[in-house]
């Protein structure tokens, strides 16, 4: 478990390093809003790309063997970046970054499974949500480590957004973040070699035969039908928040800090999604899950509104709050969406694993800041928390389904 642990904080880290990427690759390449995003595009269509394929190895060889080669790969995507530093390159950054998320799909197809089947069926969600916790914290820590390494290094992180760099200065920046991914990759090889070494119990999952399942259709299960696209536009809400926080709030008219400075509200907004986590567990317990996700949506819908069309810090501090309301979105969304589905489980849990490729669509609110200003674009944030609170109240209800 400890193992397994590192591995959803790895990812999670890994993940999160990007929000303070993001914003020092828009001043080294001279980025449009579109451009920027684009870059966490491609690192979202890996989940598409790469989930089929990655099922099939882990067929193949097994969960330990895919874990480990999850990890070099990311370790080769992460070494990628130095290259890409030195040239330095637009194209070659895309390519890097594109190694490193097939590399994370592949730990997630892997590891969730492994996590459930690891220990008695009875303490799954407990495990599954321990590991979870740990995803949370790393993506609370990376702004810190970014932020110092990336951010804190280069001109254009400490400078304020109106500053202009020379060509010097870009080419100067663009290397600060050689040490950060050196750093990253050492950790991951060690991390691989740690797994490879370790006796983990070779798990087999439990195949419905095609027979049983082949009379019954998964599009017959409201909860799923609704909840693949619930999945999916929920991470255009959550990807475009994160990506963009930073520019947002070094904006003289809403934070007035560097870029350097906005990477530590920005450990803020990912340390309320690990809050509300916990929060929303407990919760849970006492309320349907349903209420209290139609309730996230609406608090998360109010305050981007309010980040929409207010300014200074009440703007910021909303937008850090909706971290809080997006904590419980994925695992919520997720555990109603494969409510009921009995033999179908197992698709209907690979049809919402591949529709995390939705993040991929905060390419559209890069092209609305561009268009309409950074701040107006949040409206799409908030039209993505109507849908979620829509397949709360309604979406989720499951139709056919099969006996726990």
């Amino acid at each position: 478990m400890a193992l397994l642990a590192s591995l959803f904080f790895i990812w999670g880290f890994i993940t999160v390093i990007n929000n303070t990427l993001l914003p020092h690759l828009r001043s080294v390449f001279e980025l449009s809003y579109t451009q920027t995003t684009l870059i966490e595009s491609v690192w979202f269509i890996a989940y598409f790309v790469a989930s089929i394929p990655s099922a099939k190895l882990i067929e193949r060889v097994g969960y330990k063997k895919s874990m480990v080669i999850g990890l070099c790969m990311m370790a080769v995507g992460a070494l990628g970046m130095i290259p890409a530093a030195r040239l330095p390159s637009y194209g070659v950054t895309l390519f890097a970054l594109f190694v490193i998320a097939c590399g994370i799909t592949l730990l997630q197809v892997a590891a969730n499974p492994y996590v459930a089947v690891v220990g008695p069926a009875d303490t799954a969600s407990s495990r599954l949500n321990l590991v979870q916790a740990f995803n949370s914290l790393g993506a609370t820590l990376a702004p810190l480590f970014g932020g110092y390494l990336i951010l804190g290094r280069s001109t254009s992180g400490t400078s304020t957004s109106e500053q202009v760099l020379t060509q010097a200065e870009r080419l100067a920046d663009a290397q600060a973040v050689q040490l950060p991914y050196l750093i990253v990759a050492a950790v991951l090889v060690l991390l691989a070699i740690a797994i490879a070494r370790y006796p983990l119990p070779a798990m087999g999952g439990k195949r419905v035969e095609k027979a049983q399942r082949g009379s019954h259709s998964l599009w017959r299960h409201r909860n799923l039908v609704f909840g693949v696209p619930a999945i999916f536009i929920y991470l255009i809400a959550e990807i475009g928040v994160a990506n963009l926080f930073i520019n947002f709030v070094s904006q003289p008219h809403i934070g007035n800090v560097t870029h350097e400075q906005a990477s530590h509200y920005l450990f803020l907004l990912w340390g309320g999604m690990m809050v509300g986590r916990f929060a929303g567990s407990i919760l849970m317990r006492r309320m349907s899950a349903e209420r209290v996700l139609g309730g996230a949506a609406i608090g998360a819908c109010i305050v981007m509104l309010i980040a929409t069309f207010t300014t200074g810090p009440t703007a910021m501090w909303a937008l850090i709050a909706v971290g809080l309301f997006h904590s419980v979105m994925f695992p919520t969304i997720f555990t109603l969406g494969i409510r009921g589905l009995g033999p179908l489980t197992e698709e209907g849990a690979g049809l919402l694993i591949m529709a995390i490729a939705g993040g991929a669509l905060v390419v559209v609110q890069g092209w609305l800041a561009d268009h309409y200003g950074l701040q107006n674009s949040f409206l799409l944030t908030a039209a993505c928390e109507l849908y979620v609170l829509f397949y709360a109240m309604w979406g989720a209800k499951p139709t056919n389904a099969f006996p726990d």
